[in-house]
């Protein structure tokens, strides 16, 4: 255990008392959290100054960029006016980019061409993610016929440590669709929101990201070799609103075509068979090939909180370009409004784009973002 790892550890937890859901996860020694848990409070200013000089002795560049995120956040909470394209290099160690509406506007005629019916692209769009959804029963029997798949594929192709496990739990009112909640010991609870409907589409993708070979898998294994072979403490701690977070869900929007390749969509239609569920896997190809580049909620934080524009604005934006209902855009903007998510919408499609860059469709290099500790810089 290196004294630095120790040090970035208790900051995080120091810092975390001033911005809550900062620490997302931890299954390190409760002596440190304890310990901090025990402190009164102190300055943000402070903070910001023990991350720059925890930073000089570290011994990583991965360490070393997560150390300059936590400075961020003490600095912000410090009143420090830090721009949000400024927030999103010194969080995430990746340059803040506008996307042009011209690709919105390619992915809309690509969708013109893949979804059935005549009727405004919106309502058509809308009709089929909320129209042949899952719920109750058949919702969860497809959940764990979906896992206990990808599991299966994940450890053929990238292997799996002996004695992890996922446990499901479906939940409501919340932010966002789906979280994995990593407790340590090879574990993870899954939590799946169920206020919005789900569709096949969209569901397997969730099963994949949050578990096999996702979320779980990276954790666990990066717990069985860099914690437990390596003592490398730091991993114990998953740091929100950093260069770990882009990392981690790159790895795990990639991880569907990962482990499932070119049979994605023909696997999902077997699994939902007998549900009563209507899926047509070439469609489904189609509208997937088509949103790929629909990343429209990097562009709407950019409008609120970079360009000053109004919330009313903003749901206008994403509305016409997301296509998206009332209910989901809503809910996208309460992600979106909150003072810690506001900039970790472009951590899927950034992360997502780097990480599938540096794999290049290459196993090998996929299980390295599984067990090894890279950061942003090492991707780029």
């Amino acid at each position: 255990m290196s004294e630095a790892a120790e040090q970035y550890l208790e900051l995080a937890f120091r810092v975390a008392k001033h911005l809550d859901n900062l620490v997302d996860s931890y299954y390190g020694p409760p002596e440190i959290k304890e310990r901090v848990e025990a402190e009164e409070p102190r300055e943000p200013s402070a903070l910001a100054q023990d991350a720059a000089r925890i930073r000089e002795d570290a011994d990583s560049r991965w360490l070393k960029a997560q150390l300059t995120a936590l400075e961020t956040a003490a600095r912000k909470l410090a009143g420090e006016d830090i721009s949000y394209q400024d927030e999103i290099e010194r969080y995430y160690g990746i340059p803040a980019e506008w996307i042009p509406e011209e690709r919105f506007e390619d992915a809309h005629r690509k969708l013109e061409e893949a979804l059935p019916g005549n009727g405004p692209l919106a309502e058509r769009y809308q009709a089929w993610r909320e129209g042949d959804t899952l719920s109750g029963e058949p919702l969860t029997r497809v959940v764990e016929s979906l896992a206990a798949d990808v599991r299966r594929r994940t450890e053929e192709r990238f292997g799996l440590p002996d004695g992890e496990s996922v446990a499901w739990e479906f939940v409501d009112d919340e932010p966002w669709a789906a979280y994995n909640h990593y407790l340590g010991d090879l574990r993870s609870r899954v939590e799946v929101n169920t206020d919005t409907p789900l569709n096949p589409t969209f569901l397997v993708h969730v099963v994949a990201h949050e578990t096999y070979p996702g979320h779980h898998t990276e954790h666990a294994w990066k717990e069985h070799l860099l914690v437990r072979e390596q003592g490398r403490i730091e991993e114990t701690l998953a740091l929100n609103c950093s260069p770990q977070s882009v990392v981690a869900e790159g790895i795990a929007e990639l991880s569907l075509e990962m482990a499932f390749g070119d049979e994605e969509h023909e696997v999902t239609a077997e699994h939902v068979a007998g549900t009563g569920t209507a899926y047509d896997p070439d469609v489904s190809r189609a509208v997937k090939e088509a949103t790929q580049d629909l990343n429209v909620a990097g562009n709407v934080a950019w409008m609120i909180h970079a360009d000053g524009r109004s919330n009313d604005e903003a749901r206008d934006y994403l509305m016409r370009w997301a296509l998206t209902s009332e209910k989901r855009t809503d809910q996208a903007l309460r992600f979106i409004a909150d003072p810690l998510w506001r900039s970790y919408s472009i951590t899927y499609s950034e992360g997502y784009r780097i990480c599938r860059v540096w794999v290049d469709g290459d196993p090998d290099r996929f299980k390295r973002l599984l067990t090894e500790q890279l950061t942003t810089a090492d991707l780029l």
